[in-house]
């Protein structure tokens, strides 16, 4: 059994009390989210040598002050015995810190228990599976035909998983954009062009790091700062819009009547995919650089109205694979295959004619305090207590992965591809097929 919904509340909101009060409680959280749970053992072990290496601390320091100059000698001798705490101190704070990090967050009661993606749930379905009376064509022979996309020039312009959008791919690719964009600002969430270029901080305040890191792109030149001195510390690039974002808000304390806040960002991504080896080496589905755009909501500090904004987010992305009528799937993600802030996650999955299944397009997560702990965002209630928010962020559309459903289901006999109605009208006189330009 998890913690009861009081003993979640104590979790979130006191974090080492709770690991201390209730630690096979999160041994067995880390084994069911595949962590090792010796860490929990380190933590404690590092709090309690933390807190006393503290108490001796200050108890010498009071003993020096009470001194003041009427021993200046045993003053010195305190001084000298304290020198040796501080940097053992630092020394655990550093290491204790660290693993802190690592310590996951608790899952909701409702998320499927397993080790991997093949314990997940589908939980919802949507539209019809598309049957041909023709031989089905991939994204890839269709981009080759009709001069839409050039994987093989991409290759040798920017390395493996290199690709060009040409043509009328590129024109759908910003209407599909385009479309989401105005979708989630007409949803009330303020838009954003946040920076894709990071400082460290902000990629262990999200939880990207430590967890993911070999995924992020270091940048290897970082620059110089105004007075010619060399950039020294690390910059990354994001993978997502979502840290940037959150680093917007990062050691802002809200006024509770200023909940939900309600952001999403559009950027470029980058990704190194080094823990894909091997997968999906061919077309438009796994890339080192594409663009998205993401929704993230702030709330208070309760689980009820976290869930209901996880709801009402994958609603938006569903709304519109539902405007572009493409058939989907609603995946509820185990606990092994969650990451390790997740509370609670959905993927979405769009049907992909040529792998004849469905594919991976948008993600949906409630990480309740375990982000805005790191980045120290909360908000005060009416009594002027300071309690930390609750984080929730959901894919609102990623392309070009999304380019792969729309040019695959919408293939026709004849070789053409027909524009998806909603998409028309963003579109140079409106089309209704695929090719509409001259090449």
């Amino acid at each position: 059994m998890l913690p009861s919904a009081n003993a979640l509340a104590l979790f979130f909101m006191l974090d080492i009390k709770f690991i201390r009060e209730n630690p096979q409680k999160v041994k067995k959280i880390c084994k069911e989210k595949n962590i090792d749970s010796s860490l929990v053992d380190k933590v404690l072990d590092l709090d309690a040598k933390r807190r006393k290496l503290i108490q001796e601390s200050e108890g010498l320091r009071a003993e020096k002050k009470k001194l003041g100059k009427k021993d200046i000698e045993k003053a010195k001798k305190l001084k000298e015995k304290i020198r040796p705490l501080a940097e053992e101190l630092s020394g655990v704070e550093k290491e204790y810190a660290r693993l802190l990090l690592l310590t996951p967050n608790v899952y909701s009661d409702d998320t499927p228990l397993g080790k991997d993606e093949s314990y997940n749930k589908e939980v919802y379905s949507w539209g019809k599976i598309p049957k041909f009376d023709f031989p089905v064509k991939s994204h890839v022979q269709l981009g080759e035909e009709l001069d839409l996309i050039d994987f093989e020039k991409g290759s040798r312009a920017s390395g493996f998983r290199g690709y060009y959008l040409k043509n009328e791919a590129a024109l759908l690719h910003f209407s599909l954009l385009w479309h989401a964009f105005l979708k989630i600002v007409s949803k009330g969430f303020v838009p954003m062009i946040p920076p894709t270029i990071l400082r460290e901080f902000a990629l262990i305040g999200s939880g990207h790091f430590p967890f993911g890191k070999e995924d992020v792109y270091q940048i290897a030149n970082p620059g110089k700062l105004a007075s010619g001195e060399e950039i020294k510390e690390p910059l990354f690039l994001v993978g997502t819009a979502e840290p940037s974002i959150l680093a917007y808000f990062a050691d802002t304390t809200f006024q509770k009547k200023d909940l939900p806040l309600k952001a999403c960002g559009f950027s470029q991504c980058y990704r190194s995919e080094i823990g894909s080896y091997g997968k999906d080496t061919k077309g438009l589905y796994r890339l080192h650089e594409f663009m998205k755009i993401e929704q993230v909501v702030l709330c208070k500090d309760d689980v009820k109205e976290s869930n209901y904004w996880l709801e009402e987010m994958k609603k938006i992305s569903q709304e519109i694979l539902e405007e572009l009528e493409l058939p989907y799937r609603v995946i509820q993600i185990c606990t092994g295959d969650m990451g390790a802030g997740k509370y609670k996650m959905y993927d979405i999955e769009t049907w992909m004619p040529s792998r004849n299944s469905y594919g991976e397009t948008h993600s949906a997560s409630n990480l309740t305090d375990w982000q805005p702990r790191r980045l120290n965002i909360k908000y005060k209630d009416k009594k002027g207590k300071n309690h930390y928010v609750y984080a929730l962020n959901d894919t609102v559309l990623a392309s070009p992965r999304i380019l792969i459903a729309v040019l695959e289901n919408y293939q026709r006999k004849d070789g053409k591809i027909n524009v998806p109605k909603v998409l028309q009208k963003y579109l140079p006189s409106h089309p209704k097929t695929i090719p509409f330009l001259k090449h």
